[in-house]
């Protein structure tokens, strides 16, 4: 019977999947809940068809990792399903007390790197699981797509429309990843009060059909909205009503005192309608009205207009964006690395899904200009490589400028405590742009975008090479 009472709190333990409840109480009876243990946190396959990923939702999981409680009602239903009362007594009191190390929020990431290791008791590490992946897959997926859809706008305003079409309340994460990734504003009034960040939303299109004719429902809206004013000109018909309406509002709103903010393309040829409509604001001597469109909008069609000059201002962006067309999810993982102090390794046929054993470093290496030129994945106890092996190709590898190179993990949780201070998703937005210019253009094309160069160091491979020997059967 369905909790009438029960609602959505994620800093609550039940945020997972039961069998990281069921692997934890099985670590607690036999007795090695405690023993030190390192997860990694990495992807494999990079979205889009694109280059690169942008990693996304370190700030807001940080904080609900150090709240993550179980309260008693969650207790008594865990009893009821089974759970032992010595298990359930431990879980009452569980507080996340390990160790995070991670990229910053907003580092530009590649395919097999941990972009986070987790270290701490065995239990503790394996109860964040599902809910590390959860938030972290999906705003790394929206960031990686709002900054595509940056590169493909320039420096055109972006608005994020997608609350609508969203998968529920992941809507409001893809908020924050679409500010994080590039974009301006977003129509969503919860994100944009929870987040601080810029709100806009023009009107639709029953507003319009709800008075007796078009002019009307614009004179209504300009007098409720005179300062913030966008008309939707395509309800009946674009050129011959509606922006000749918009522009009698126009004049109307001018003699007021007011202006006219833009208006809304909604439908139909974007391109030639946008021309024609800047045209006829201009010879009605409104330069300074903007030009919205939105529809279906995902990087290839903003491309495509910038292409035949489309003189839009604003590009309003929804579906594709807040669902991460055409990939629904990032496949982010999280995988056991070490145990004890002992390495592990998770073995496949398939040599791309055998994970790297032993807690590990992420340099970053670049050229004199700071382009950067690939990255090698070392194990933590060794020094900086000057060498790094293909991981999937022991007969290629690099020599590398120990001078060039850069640490991308640092500390960010210590005993179970953020280290970060709290930061704004425009911070994080400006640090994403800082580093995508030091990315080659190659990596950023849409179209078979360059491969960057991901290696591991000789220990690496080497100790790999070991463990695979030693466990295959």
């Amino acid at each position: 019977m369905e909790d009438k009472n029960f609602s959505i709190h994620t800093d609550s333990g039940f945020y997972t999947d039961m069998y990281e409840l069921a692997m934890a109480q099985a670590y607690y009876k036999n007795g090695t809940r405690d023993v030190p243990a390192c997860f990694d946190y990495f992807f494999r396959k990079l979205p889009y068809a694109g280059g690169y990923v942008i990693f996304c939702g370190l700030g807001e999981l940080l904080p609900l990792i150090e709240s993550l409680h179980f309260n008693s009602g969650e207790i008594e239903w865990l009893r009821k399903k089974g759970f032992d009362d010595n298990f359930l007594s431990w879980l009452k009191d569980f507080q996340f007390k390990g160790t995070i190390r991670s990229m910053p929020e907003g580092e530009i990431a590649f395919p097999l790197e941990p972009l986070l290791q987790v270290e701490g008791s065995l239990a503790e590490v394996q109860l964040i699981e599902t809910l590390l992946l959860n938030y972290l897959n999906f705003q790394s997926l929206i960031a990686t797509k709002a900054a595509r859809i940056r590169y493909a706008a320039g420096n055109r305003h972006l608005s994020e429309f997608g609350l609508r079409r969203a998968q529920a309340l992941g809507g409001i994460s893809a908020s924050r990843a679409s500010i994080a990734g590039g974009f301006d504003s977003t129509s969503n009034v919860y994100a944009a009060k929870m987040y601080d960040i810029e709100v806009s939303g023009t009107m639709a299109h029953s507003f319009i059909q709800s008075y007796e004719n078009e002019l009307t429902a614009f004179r209504k809206f300009a007098e409720s909205q005179p300062d913030n004013c966008t008309l939707l000109v395509d309800t009946y018909d674009t050129l011959k009503s509606g922006i000749p309406n918009a522009v009698t509002v126009a004049k109307e709103m001018k003699e007021k005192g007011h202006q006219l903010q833009a208006i809304r393309l909604d439908s139909g040829d974007l391109a030639y309608l946008s021309k024609r409509g800047r045209k006829m604001l201009d010879d009605a001597g409104f330069y300074e009205v903007q030009i919205v469109v939105s529809n279906q909008l995902d990087e290839y069609l903003i491309k495509s207009l910038l292409d035949q000059k489309a003189p839009i201002d604003v590009f309003g962006v929804g579906t594709s964006l807040a669902t991460g067309q055409p990939d629904a999810a990032l496949d982010g993982v999280y995988k056991l690395s070490e145990i004890n102090g002992k390495p592990k390794i998770k073995l496949s046929e398939n040599i791309q899904k055998v994970t790297l054993p032993g807690a590990k470093q992420v340099y970053r290496f670049t050229d004199d200009a700071g382009s950067f030129i690939a990255d090698a994945i070392a194990l933590v106890k060794d020094q900086i490589p000057d060498k790094m092996i293909h991981p999937f190709d022991p007969e290629k590898s690099m020599t590398l400028d120990i001078k060039k190179a850069t640490p991308l993990l640092s500390p960010i949780m210590e005993n179970g405590k953020s280290l970060l201070e709290n930061y704004h998703q425009n911070d994080i937005a400006a640090f994403v742009q800082k580093k995508l210019q030091h990315l080659p253009e190659e990596h950023k094309r849409f179209n078979n975008p360059h491969i960057y160069k991901v290696g591991i160091s000789e220990p690496l491979h080497q100790l790999r090479s070991d463990l695979r020997r030693e466990y295959k059967i």
